[in-house]
């Protein structure tokens, strides 16, 4: 039995000098929690002396978009190649490093990814798995064995999990053969609703796990493809990689006359569930068509700062009345803050102008980028969003004592830890009720860290 399995979620009290609820900071907040969920928010009450009492809660970040697995290459590929680097050149050192990988290597490595995103405030993970068989590329006798693996890291750790099988079927548009490095990752049809299925028994393990879909990309599925794959799942999220790249956008247009996102939006009814991910190079159209469809934008902006893919067009997409999330993607480096901070910036340096995203004269920056982040990246995952009743019991704690955080109060907390903030400031990290993280520490974190290095060490030998 792991660590996590043997924990219970008791029945508790958690209070707060402060807390952000969805309508607001509202001050001595009393959450009442049972098996895992919020089932009471009182505000307005004193501290008593036998709950647990903290100055400042936040709600968890969900993490719309990752690959656990890409964080034991992070810093790799960084050294220049003969040719200009880009995401194909990033993505062969990818095809050798998962060459390697066994399944124990990928528990051990997404549980580090795992424990690094709750320190951060991230408290649910959507894992866009693609990596499917062994490494010469047949099926496990249980197809969902990595999935299996997947699981068992979020237990471990104590993340929530939204897990997105991948269907990869081929190598490029138009139904391209794949080559021998993306063997590991095919599935057909009938052989991708096997892994389903076995993905979702493997799910139960996990009180409240959640399944969804995920066609890989335009590139890597044909329409007839993509049409089955979204109603294997009817009321499941919908994940796919769209228009990350400008040799994609001229592949699409190349194959169909038309941009990727246009062609998605005009072949598929596109809705809510749906989350489109990076969406990085779209028109003003694009934008204005993705925003009225109700989808959420996954947005990765260190891993897109890191492979050069470009800009999301935010102004364009928030004018529309756009949502959007965010995820760590290849996890090169994992910090919630630091993707919000970079994705301001990156506005910022596109518009040569501040505060770019913030709402209206007077708001904060840093309450826009965050409450954002937190709606859209729950509706991508399928949960409820926020502090609030029925939810599950996500939330983490500030540590207001820290320098950065002096004379300052409410949306100003926000603005001081997304832009102003040093390593660390999260101080306790609940999950479903659990305190997995104390002192900006994880309670799993020394086991993980040796299994990661045990893994790495046979991997990069």
């Amino acid at each position: 039995m792991t660590q996590a399995a043997a924990i219970k979620h008791p029945q508790q009290t958690l209070w707060f000098e402060q807390a952000l609820l969805p309508e607001g900071w509202a001050s001595g907040v009393r959450l009442r929690i049972e098996s895992g969920r919020i089932a009471d928010i009182q505000t307005g009450q004193p501290a008593r002396a036998d709950e647990v009492c903290d100055a400042v809660a936040l709600p968890g970040l969900p993490n719309l978009h990752s690959h656990a697995f890409q964080r034991g290459m992070a810093g790799l590929a960084e050294v220049r190649g003969a040719s200009a680097d880009s995401f194909w050149t990033w993505r062969e050192l990818m095809y050798r490093f998962v060459d390697r990988m066994s399944p124990d290597d990928l528990e051990a490595i997404a549980a580090q990814a795992y424990v690094e995103m709750l320190e951060h405030g991230f408290t649910r993970v959507g894992e866009f798995h693609y990596l499917h068989h062994d490494i010469a590329g047949r099926s496990y006798a249980d197809p969902a064995e990595m999935a299996t693996r997947l699981v068992a890291a979020a237990q471990k750790t104590g993340i929530g999990l939204t897990l997105l099988p991948v269907f990869y079927a081929h190598g490029g548009f138009g139904g391209a053969p794949v080559s021998a490095a993306q063997a590991r990752f095919v599935n057909d049809l009938d052989s991708y609703a096997r892994l389903l299925e076995a993905s979702g028994r493997a799910l139960a393990v996990l009180p409240d796990a959640l399944l969804g879909v995920a066609p890989h990309s335009l590139r890597a599925v044909t329409p007839e493809q993509l049409d089955a794959v979204q109603r294997l799942l009817p009321q499941g999220p919908v994940h796919i990689h769209i228009a990350e790249q400008t040799a994609e956008v001229e592949q699409c247009l190349a194959w169909s006359g038309q941009r990727p996102v246009d062609w998605l939006l005009r072949a598929q009814a596109v809705d809510a569930r749906w989350c489109l991910v990076h969406a990085t190079h779209m028109s003003v159209a694009e934008a204005s068509a993705m925003a009225a469809s109700g989808a959420v934008a996954g947005l990765c902006p260190i891993t897109e700062a890191n492979l050069g893919d470009g800009l999301f067009p935010a102004v364009d997409y928030a004018g529309a009345g756009g949502h959007w999330g965010l995820g760590t993607d290849s996890n090169v480096r994992i910090d919630a803050a630091e993707e919000l901070r970079l994705f301001e910036y990156g506005q910022r340096l596109q518009a040569r102008a501040r505060n770019v995203l913030a709402p209206a004269t007077g708001g904060s920056t840093g309450r826009l980028l965050f409450d954002a982040a937190v709606t859209g990246g729950a509706q991508a995952l399928g949960v409820s969003a926020g502090l609030r009743v029925g939810a599950s019991a996500d939330l983490f704690s500030l540590d207001i004592e820290r320098p950065e955080f002096a004379s300052r109060r409410l949306d100003a907390w926000l603005d001081a830890w997304i832009f102003a903030g040093s390593p660390m400031p999260l101080r306790h990290v609940w999950r479903a009720g659990v305190q997995w993280v104390r002192e900006g520490r994880h309670m799993q974190a020394e086991a993980v860290a040796a299994d990661y290095r045990r893994a790495l060490a046979r991997i990069l030998k």
